[in-house]
Protein backbone atom coordinates (compact mmCIF):
# COMPACT_ATOMS: atom_id res chain seq x y z
CA UNK A 1 0.00 0.00 0.00
CA UNK A 2 1.29 3.35 -1.27
CA UNK A 3 1.67 6.20 2.33
CA UNK A 4 1.40 9.59 2.23
CA UNK A 5 4.31 11.22 4.16
CA UNK A 6 2.28 13.73 6.99
CA UNK A 7 3.45 16.77 7.57
CA UNK A 8 5.69 17.11 10.20
CA UNK A 9 9.17 18.69 11.19
CA UNK A 10 11.44 19.40 8.46
CA UNK A 11 14.91 17.81 9.49
CA UNK A 12 16.82 19.29 11.56
CA UNK A 13 19.85 19.63 9.46
CA UNK A 14 19.03 16.75 6.42
CA UNK A 15 20.36 17.95 3.42
CA UNK A 16 17.84 16.19 1.07
CA UNK A 17 17.28 18.91 -2.01
CA UNK A 18 19.50 18.32 -5.04
CA UNK A 19 22.48 20.81 -5.18
CA UNK A 20 22.92 21.97 -8.39
CA UNK A 21 26.83 21.42 -8.94
CA UNK A 22 26.61 17.76 -7.28
CA UNK A 23 25.82 15.94 -10.73
CA UNK A 24 29.10 17.49 -12.68
CA UNK A 25 31.71 17.12 -10.18
CA UNK A 26 30.82 12.84 -9.04
CA UNK A 27 29.78 12.16 -13.03
CA UNK A 28 33.34 13.37 -13.91
CA UNK A 29 34.61 11.08 -11.09
CA UNK A 30 33.20 8.38 -10.98
CA UNK A 31 31.92 8.04 -14.71
CA UNK A 32 28.46 7.39 -14.73
CA UNK A 33 17.93 29.04 10.86
CA UNK A 34 15.75 27.98 9.06
CA UNK A 35 13.65 26.62 11.15
CA UNK A 36 14.54 23.33 12.75
CA UNK A 37 11.06 21.93 13.58
CA UNK A 38 7.37 22.72 12.78
CA UNK A 39 4.18 22.90 15.61
CA UNK A 40 3.38 20.05 13.97
CA UNK A 41 5.06 17.76 15.92
CA UNK A 42 3.33 15.05 17.32
CA UNK A 43 4.84 13.95 20.39
CA UNK A 44 1.81 10.85 20.45
CA UNK A 45 3.47 9.01 17.16
CA UNK A 46 7.12 9.81 18.52
CA UNK A 47 6.57 8.03 21.89
CA UNK A 48 4.02 5.40 21.04
CA UNK A 49 5.65 1.98 20.62
CA UNK A 50 6.44 1.04 17.20
CA UNK A 51 5.92 -2.73 17.31
CA UNK A 52 8.09 -5.28 16.27
CA UNK A 53 9.72 -4.86 13.05
CA UNK A 54 8.53 -6.10 9.92
CA UNK A 55 10.98 -8.53 8.23
CA UNK A 56 10.94 -7.39 4.10
CA UNK A 57 11.51 -10.61 2.09
CA UNK A 58 9.56 -10.13 -1.41
CA UNK A 59 12.13 -9.74 -4.43
CA UNK A 60 10.41 -6.77 -5.47
CA UNK A 61 10.85 -5.41 -2.35
CA UNK A 62 14.54 -6.30 -1.86
CA UNK A 63 15.20 -4.80 -5.52
CA UNK A 64 14.92 -1.56 -5.22
CA UNK A 65 17.94 -1.89 -2.41
CA UNK A 66 20.17 -3.24 -4.63
CA UNK A 67 23.61 -1.32 -5.58
CA UNK A 68 25.76 -0.47 -8.03
CA UNK A 69 29.34 -0.65 -7.88
CA UNK A 70 31.49 2.50 -9.05
CA UNK A 71 35.22 2.57 -8.77
CA UNK A 72 37.68 5.41 -9.56
CA UNK A 73 40.25 4.39 -11.64
CA UNK A 74 43.74 3.57 -10.03
CA UNK A 75 45.05 6.14 -12.61
CA UNK A 76 43.20 8.62 -11.36
CA UNK A 77 44.14 8.68 -7.60
CA UNK A 78 47.75 7.71 -8.81
CA UNK A 79 47.92 11.04 -10.37
CA UNK A 80 46.28 12.86 -7.64
CA UNK A 81 48.73 11.11 -5.05
CA UNK A 82 52.01 12.17 -7.58
CA UNK A 83 50.95 16.11 -7.60
CA UNK A 84 50.30 15.95 -3.85
CA UNK A 85 51.80 15.35 -0.73
CA UNK A 86 50.36 11.32 0.28
CA UNK A 87 50.38 11.54 4.54
CA UNK A 88 48.72 9.09 6.79
CA UNK A 89 46.19 9.32 9.42
CA UNK A 90 49.19 9.44 12.15
CA UNK A 91 50.05 13.16 10.53
CA UNK A 92 46.99 14.03 11.02
CA UNK A 93 46.15 13.38 14.03
CA UNK A 94 49.94 14.74 14.82
CA UNK A 95 49.04 17.96 13.97
CA UNK A 96 45.16 18.23 15.66
CA UNK A 97 44.83 21.90 16.54
CA UNK A 98 41.61 21.32 18.25
CA UNK A 99 41.54 20.58 21.88
CA UNK A 100 37.79 19.06 23.64
CA UNK A 101 36.43 19.96 26.89
CA UNK A 102 34.95 17.16 28.90
CA UNK A 103 31.75 18.06 31.71
CA UNK A 104 34.71 17.80 34.25
CA UNK A 105 37.91 19.85 32.31
CA UNK A 106 38.42 23.11 32.87
CA UNK A 107 37.03 24.63 30.86
CA UNK A 108 34.22 22.50 31.08
CA UNK A 109 31.52 21.52 28.87
CA UNK A 110 28.63 24.20 28.90
CA UNK A 111 25.66 23.56 31.02
CA UNK A 112 23.61 22.98 27.47
CA UNK A 113 25.79 20.38 25.99
CA UNK A 114 25.88 18.48 29.47
CA UNK A 115 22.45 18.32 29.49
CA UNK A 116 21.96 17.17 25.79
CA UNK A 117 23.44 13.75 27.37
CA UNK A 118 21.79 11.18 27.62
CA UNK A 119 19.22 10.67 31.27
CA UNK A 120 18.99 6.89 30.85
CA UNK A 121 22.39 4.98 30.62
CA UNK A 122 24.34 8.01 31.30
CA UNK A 123 27.04 8.65 28.98
CA UNK A 124 29.98 7.06 30.11
CA UNK A 125 32.24 9.12 27.99
CA UNK A 126 31.65 12.38 26.67
CA UNK A 127 33.19 15.48 24.57
CA UNK A 128 32.60 18.62 23.37
CA UNK A 129 33.96 21.00 20.21
CA UNK A 130 35.69 23.90 20.34
CA UNK A 131 33.88 27.18 20.86
CA UNK A 132 33.94 27.89 17.10
CA UNK A 133 32.40 24.49 16.37
CA UNK A 134 30.42 24.40 18.89
CA UNK A 135 28.34 27.64 17.64
CA UNK A 136 29.02 27.31 14.11
CA UNK A 137 25.39 28.06 12.43
CA UNK A 138 27.49 26.97 8.93
CA UNK A 139 28.33 22.95 9.84
CA UNK A 140 26.03 20.57 11.77
CA UNK A 141 27.50 17.36 12.94
CA UNK A 142 26.02 14.24 11.38
CA UNK A 143 27.33 11.00 11.85
CA UNK A 144 30.63 9.14 13.86
CA UNK A 145 32.64 6.07 13.26
CA UNK A 146 36.19 4.98 14.77
CA UNK A 147 39.09 2.51 14.57
CA UNK A 148 36.73 0.55 16.69
CA UNK A 149 34.97 -0.17 13.48
CA UNK A 150 38.22 0.00 11.46
CA UNK A 151 39.63 -3.00 12.95
CA UNK A 152 38.65 -5.58 15.47
CA UNK A 153 41.44 -4.66 17.75
CA UNK A 154 40.26 -0.96 18.16
CA UNK A 155 43.87 0.66 16.76
CA UNK A 156 44.65 1.52 13.29
CA UNK A 157 48.33 1.36 13.63
CA UNK A 158 49.81 2.69 17.08
CA UNK A 159 46.16 4.57 17.38
CA UNK A 160 42.71 4.89 18.70
CA UNK A 161 40.80 7.20 16.30
CA UNK A 162 37.30 8.61 16.21
CA UNK A 163 35.48 9.91 13.18
CA UNK A 164 33.15 12.84 13.11
CA UNK A 165 31.52 13.97 9.88
CA UNK A 166 29.89 17.56 9.27
CA UNK A 167 27.81 18.31 6.36
CA UNK A 168 27.74 22.03 5.27
CA UNK A 169 23.95 23.95 6.74
CA UNK A 170 22.82 24.57 3.29
CA UNK A 171 19.16 25.61 5.53
CA UNK A 172 21.25 28.37 6.30
CA UNK A 173 22.14 29.99 3.03
CA UNK A 174 18.02 29.26 2.43
CA UNK A 175 17.35 31.42 5.48
CA UNK A 176 20.20 34.01 5.27
CA UNK A 177 21.20 34.15 1.50
CA UNK A 178 24.13 37.02 2.35
CA UNK A 179 25.90 35.31 5.05
CA UNK A 180 27.12 31.89 3.36
CA UNK A 181 29.06 31.58 -0.04
CA UNK A 182 26.68 30.16 -2.32
CA UNK A 183 29.89 28.22 -3.31
CA UNK A 184 29.76 26.45 0.04
CA UNK A 185 26.65 24.71 -0.30
CA UNK A 186 27.48 21.10 0.03
CA UNK A 187 30.20 21.00 1.96
CA UNK A 188 31.50 18.10 4.11
CA UNK A 189 34.29 17.48 6.43
CA UNK A 190 35.44 15.02 8.72
CA UNK A 191 36.98 15.73 12.31
CA UNK A 192 39.83 13.34 12.92
CA UNK A 193 39.88 12.83 16.50
CA UNK A 194 42.77 11.77 18.41
CA UNK A 195 41.09 9.65 20.94
CA UNK A 196 44.66 8.14 22.62
CA UNK A 197 44.34 9.06 25.82
CA UNK A 198 40.61 9.74 27.62
CA UNK A 199 40.02 13.35 28.68
CA UNK A 200 42.61 15.11 26.40
CA UNK A 201 40.76 14.27 23.42
CA UNK A 202 41.84 17.08 20.27
CA UNK A 203 41.37 16.38 16.48
CA UNK A 204 41.79 17.90 13.03
CA UNK A 205 39.42 18.47 10.12
CA UNK A 206 40.06 16.71 7.13
CA UNK A 207 37.84 18.08 3.44
CA UNK A 208 36.18 15.53 1.61
CA UNK A 209 36.38 15.73 -2.34
CA UNK A 210 35.92 14.17 -5.49
CA UNK A 211 38.65 13.83 -8.22
CA UNK A 212 38.48 15.18 -11.60
CA UNK A 213 40.27 15.68 -15.50
CA UNK A 214 41.92 12.11 -14.41
CA UNK A 215 43.39 13.40 -11.19
CA UNK A 216 44.89 16.46 -12.52
CA UNK A 217 42.14 18.27 -10.27
CA UNK A 218 39.53 18.07 -7.65
CA UNK A 219 35.96 19.64 -6.26
CA UNK A 220 34.05 18.97 -3.19
CA UNK A 221 32.06 16.45 -2.44
CA UNK A 222 28.99 18.13 -2.42
CA UNK A 223 27.11 15.26 -0.09
CA UNK A 224 25.27 14.97 3.26
CA UNK A 225 27.49 13.08 5.85
CA UNK A 226 24.50 11.26 7.61
CA UNK A 227 26.25 8.30 8.25
CA UNK A 228 29.69 6.88 8.56
CA UNK A 229 31.72 3.39 8.51
CA UNK A 230 35.24 2.61 8.42
CA UNK A 231 35.98 -0.85 7.72
CA UNK A 232 39.67 -1.71 6.93
CA UNK A 233 41.17 1.16 4.99
CA UNK A 234 38.23 2.26 3.62
CA UNK A 235 35.78 5.24 4.43
CA UNK A 236 32.18 4.74 3.76
CA UNK A 237 30.11 7.68 3.82
CA UNK A 238 25.98 8.47 2.87
CA UNK A 239 25.42 10.42 -0.23
CA UNK A 240 23.01 13.60 -0.85
CA UNK A 241 21.64 10.86 -3.55
CA UNK A 242 19.86 13.36 -6.48
CA UNK A 243 23.11 13.39 -8.45
CA UNK A 244 23.76 12.01 -12.13
CA UNK A 245 25.15 8.74 -11.22
CA UNK A 246 22.17 8.42 -8.33
CA UNK A 247 24.69 7.14 -5.79
CA UNK A 248 23.79 6.68 -2.30
CA UNK A 249 27.53 5.96 -0.88
CA UNK A 250 30.82 7.63 -1.49
CA UNK A 251 34.11 5.38 -0.70
CA UNK A 252 37.33 6.87 0.72
CA UNK A 253 40.70 5.39 1.49
CA UNK A 254 42.92 5.83 4.77
CA UNK A 255 45.64 5.53 1.99
CA UNK A 256 44.70 8.18 0.03
CA UNK A 257 44.97 11.05 2.79
CA UNK A 258 46.25 14.37 0.88
CA UNK A 259 48.04 17.71 1.64
CA UNK A 260 46.57 21.22 0.31
CA UNK A 261 49.66 22.91 -0.84
CA UNK A 262 47.99 26.38 -1.03
CA UNK A 263 45.83 27.91 2.04
CA UNK A 264 43.29 29.32 0.36
CA UNK A 265 39.38 29.19 0.12
CA UNK A 266 39.22 27.24 -2.96
CA UNK A 267 38.74 24.00 -4.02
CA UNK A 268 41.42 22.10 -6.18
CA UNK A 269 44.03 23.68 -8.51
CA UNK A 270 44.81 27.24 -7.96
CA UNK A 271 48.02 29.24 -8.76
CA UNK A 272 51.31 27.67 -7.18
CA UNK A 273 49.49 24.11 -6.22
CA UNK A 274 46.21 23.05 -4.78
CA UNK A 275 43.77 24.20 -2.16
CA UNK A 276 41.40 22.44 0.17
CA UNK A 277 39.03 25.46 1.20
CA UNK A 278 41.87 26.64 3.58
CA UNK A 279 41.88 22.96 5.44
CA UNK A 280 45.35 20.96 5.31
CA UNK A 281 44.35 17.88 4.72
CA UNK A 282 41.69 16.58 2.25
CA UNK A 283 40.60 12.81 0.82
CA UNK A 284 39.39 12.11 -2.51
CA UNK A 285 36.99 9.63 -3.42
CA UNK A 286 38.06 6.21 -4.55
CA UNK A 287 34.40 5.17 -5.32
CA UNK A 288 30.67 4.91 -4.88
CA UNK A 289 27.36 2.58 -5.13
CA UNK A 290 24.94 4.17 -6.98
CA UNK A 291 21.01 3.11 -6.50
CA UNK A 292 19.30 2.48 -9.47
CA UNK A 293 17.04 5.67 -9.88
CA UNK A 294 16.11 9.04 -7.78
CA UNK A 295 15.04 7.65 -3.98
CA UNK A 296 11.73 9.15 -2.77
CA UNK A 297 11.59 10.77 0.25
CA UNK A 298 8.61 10.93 0.67
CA UNK A 299 7.88 7.10 1.47
CA UNK A 300 8.93 3.97 1.79
CA UNK A 301 7.41 2.29 -1.30
CA UNK A 302 10.49 3.20 -3.49
CA UNK A 303 14.22 3.33 -3.98
CA UNK A 304 15.37 4.04 -0.56
CA UNK A 305 17.07 7.59 0.90
CA UNK A 306 20.38 6.35 2.60
CA UNK A 307 20.04 8.48 6.09
CA UNK A 308 22.80 7.05 8.23
CA UNK A 309 24.91 3.64 8.02
CA UNK A 310 26.91 1.50 10.63
CA UNK A 311 28.63 -1.57 10.88
CA UNK A 312 27.50 -4.86 12.35
CA UNK A 313 30.49 -6.89 13.29
CA UNK A 314 28.22 -9.43 14.89
CA UNK A 315 27.70 -10.67 11.75
CA UNK A 316 29.36 -13.86 9.41
CA UNK A 317 30.08 -12.13 6.80
CA UNK A 318 30.03 -8.56 8.46
CA UNK A 319 27.70 -6.66 7.54
CA UNK A 320 26.65 -2.15 6.29
CA UNK A 321 23.41 -1.33 8.26
CA UNK A 322 21.36 1.23 6.74
CA UNK A 323 18.48 3.34 7.55
CA UNK A 324 15.68 5.86 6.01
CA UNK A 325 14.32 9.24 7.91
CA UNK A 326 11.18 10.33 7.74
CA UNK A 327 10.14 12.99 9.83
CA UNK A 328 9.70 12.53 13.67
CA UNK A 329 6.33 14.78 12.99
CA UNK A 330 4.69 11.92 10.86
CA UNK A 331 4.25 8.24 11.16
CA UNK A 332 5.64 7.09 8.01
CA UNK A 333 7.48 3.92 8.59
CA UNK A 334 11.30 3.42 7.26
CA UNK A 335 13.26 0.46 6.18
CA UNK A 336 16.29 -0.84 7.63
CA UNK A 337 18.82 -2.76 5.57
CA UNK A 338 21.80 -4.47 5.16
CA UNK A 339 24.49 -5.26 3.07
CA UNK A 340 27.70 -8.33 2.99
CA UNK A 341 30.98 -6.69 3.15
CA UNK A 342 33.93 -8.02 1.44
CA UNK A 343 37.07 -9.16 3.35
CA UNK A 344 38.83 -5.97 4.56
CA UNK A 345 42.02 -4.65 2.35
CA UNK A 346 39.58 -5.33 -1.22
CA UNK A 347 39.71 -2.31 -3.88
CA UNK A 348 35.75 -1.65 -2.90
CA UNK A 349 34.17 -2.73 0.62
CA UNK A 350 31.04 -4.20 0.12
CA UNK A 351 30.56 -7.75 -1.53
CA UNK A 352 29.09 -7.69 -4.77
CA UNK A 353 28.24 -10.44 -7.48
CA UNK A 354 29.58 -10.81 -10.64
CA UNK A 355 27.84 -8.05 -12.25
CA UNK A 356 29.17 -5.47 -9.56
CA UNK A 357 25.92 -5.36 -8.11
CA UNK A 358 25.96 -5.63 -3.81
CA UNK A 359 22.08 -6.62 -2.81
CA UNK A 360 20.97 -6.25 0.50
CA UNK A 361 21.55 -9.44 2.45
CA UNK A 362 17.75 -8.51 4.77
CA UNK A 363 15.92 -5.74 5.12
CA UNK A 364 13.24 -4.32 7.55
CA UNK A 365 10.12 -1.79 8.22
CA UNK A 366 10.15 0.33 11.44
CA UNK A 367 7.21 2.69 12.84
CA UNK A 368 9.85 4.40 15.02
CA UNK A 369 9.58 7.93 13.74
CA UNK A 370 12.32 10.75 13.46
CA UNK A 371 15.60 7.80 13.07
CA UNK A 372 18.38 9.55 12.44
CA UNK A 373 21.13 5.92 13.03
CA UNK A 374 20.44 2.57 13.77
CA UNK A 375 22.64 -0.40 14.87
CA UNK A 376 22.11 -3.96 15.04
CA UNK A 377 23.94 -6.76 17.35
CA UNK A 378 23.66 -10.70 17.09
CA UNK A 379 24.66 -11.44 20.78
CA UNK A 380 26.49 -15.13 21.65
CA UNK A 381 23.34 -16.56 22.00
CA UNK A 382 21.92 -16.34 18.90
CA UNK A 383 20.09 -13.58 20.20
CA UNK A 384 19.08 -10.50 17.65
CA UNK A 385 17.93 -7.34 17.97
CA UNK A 386 18.36 -3.35 17.03
CA UNK A 387 19.00 -0.15 18.46
CA UNK A 388 16.67 2.63 17.10
CA UNK A 389 16.56 6.02 18.19
CA UNK A 390 13.62 8.17 17.61
CA UNK A 391 15.12 11.88 17.46
CA UNK A 392 12.40 14.21 18.28
CA UNK A 393 12.24 17.67 16.91
CA UNK A 394 11.79 20.37 19.67
CA UNK A 395 14.01 22.19 21.55
CA UNK A 396 14.80 20.83 24.66
CA UNK A 397 13.65 17.30 23.60
CA UNK A 398 15.11 14.09 24.74
CA UNK A 399 14.94 11.15 21.83
CA UNK A 400 13.83 7.94 22.67
CA UNK A 401 15.92 4.65 22.12
CA UNK A 402 13.80 1.84 20.92
CA UNK A 403 14.86 -1.96 21.22
CA UNK A 404 13.14 -3.89 18.50
CA UNK A 405 13.34 -7.11 17.00
CA UNK A 406 10.78 -9.26 14.87
CA UNK A 407 8.94 -10.00 18.00
CA UNK A 408 8.80 -7.17 20.25
CA UNK A 409 9.68 -3.41 21.21
CA UNK A 410 10.79 -2.43 24.54
CA UNK A 411 12.07 0.86 25.34
CA UNK A 412 13.86 2.25 28.78
CA UNK A 413 11.87 4.85 31.07
CA UNK A 414 13.10 7.74 33.18
CA UNK A 415 11.78 10.36 35.45
CA UNK A 416 12.36 14.43 34.67
CA UNK A 417 11.55 14.61 30.85
CA UNK A 418 8.42 15.27 29.37
CA UNK A 419 7.83 11.52 28.04
CA UNK A 420 8.51 8.18 30.47
CA UNK A 421 10.63 6.96 27.28
CA UNK A 422 12.28 10.02 26.81
CA UNK A 423 15.76 8.79 27.77
CA UNK A 424 18.14 9.12 25.00
CA UNK A 425 20.16 12.00 24.32
CA UNK A 426 18.55 15.45 22.42
CA UNK A 427 18.85 15.57 18.91
CA UNK A 428 21.49 12.57 18.47
CA UNK A 429 22.85 11.21 14.99
CA UNK A 430 24.62 8.13 14.09
CA UNK A 431 25.81 5.51 16.12
CA UNK A 432 28.77 3.72 16.16
CA UNK A 433 29.77 0.50 18.18
CA UNK A 434 33.38 0.12 19.19
CA UNK A 435 33.82 -3.78 18.83
CA UNK A 436 36.82 -4.11 21.31
CA UNK A 437 34.99 -2.13 24.26
CA UNK A 438 31.43 -3.23 23.33
CA UNK A 439 30.92 0.65 23.81
CA UNK A 440 28.40 2.92 21.66
CA UNK A 441 29.36 6.23 20.50
CA UNK A 442 27.21 8.94 19.19
CA UNK A 443 26.73 12.62 18.69
CA UNK A 444 24.54 15.43 19.23
CA UNK A 445 23.52 17.79 16.29
CA UNK A 446 22.25 21.35 17.35
CA UNK A 447 23.27 25.09 18.28
CA UNK A 448 20.09 26.42 17.55
CA UNK A 449 18.51 29.73 19.49
CA UNK A 450 16.34 28.35 22.22
CA UNK A 451 12.90 28.42 19.78
CA UNK A 452 14.74 26.09 17.12
CA UNK A 453 15.81 28.73 14.68
CA UNK A 454 19.07 29.08 13.69
CA UNK A 455 20.85 32.42 13.47
CA UNK A 456 22.12 34.68 11.03
CA UNK A 457 26.16 34.97 11.64
CA UNK A 458 26.46 38.35 10.30
CA UNK A 459 24.24 39.96 12.87
CA UNK A 460 25.35 41.07 16.18
CA UNK A 461 25.30 39.03 18.86
CA UNK A 462 24.46 35.84 16.93
CA UNK A 463 26.92 34.03 19.20
CA UNK A 464 24.59 35.08 22.70
CA UNK A 465 21.36 34.01 20.94
CA UNK A 466 23.15 29.71 19.98
CA UNK A 467 22.28 27.33 22.52
CA UNK A 468 25.11 25.01 22.29
CA UNK A 469 24.24 21.17 22.63
CA UNK A 470 26.63 19.27 20.53
CA UNK A 471 28.53 16.50 22.08
CA UNK A 472 30.34 13.38 21.73
CA UNK A 473 29.64 10.58 23.78
CA UNK A 474 29.53 7.09 24.20
CA UNK A 475 27.83 4.58 26.49
CA UNK A 476 28.35 0.94 27.42
CA UNK A 477 26.34 -1.51 24.69
CA UNK A 478 25.13 -3.32 27.73
CA UNK A 479 23.60 -0.33 29.42
CA UNK A 480 20.96 -0.26 25.85
CA UNK A 481 19.53 -3.63 27.14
Amino acid sequence: MRRTRRTGKARHGALRRRAPWIGTAVAAALGAGALLFTNATSQAAVADSPGALKPLTTSAELSKLTLTQRKVADTTIAELDRRLPNVGVDTVLGSANHTMPTPTSSPACRASEKAALPVKPKATAAYCFTTGDALTQSWLPQSVTSSGDADDDGAWGENRVILSGWTHNDHLYDEYPGAEPAADRGLARVAFIDANTPGTFKYRWVLLTVPTEGGADFAKLGSHLGGMVWYGDKLIVTASNGDSSQNALYVFSMKHILQATVNSTAIGKVSGGYSAHGYQYLMPAVGSYGLSGKCASANDDGVPCFASISLDRSTTPHRLVANEWFSSGGTQPARLFRYDLAAPGGAMPLAVDGSGKAKAADAYETKAVGVQGALSYQDDAGGKRWYVPSARGGPGQHGIMWRQDTAKTTATTCSGTDLAAACWAKHSESMSLWWSTKTVWSVTEWAADAKGHWQDPTSSGWQDRVVPERVLFAVPLSSLG
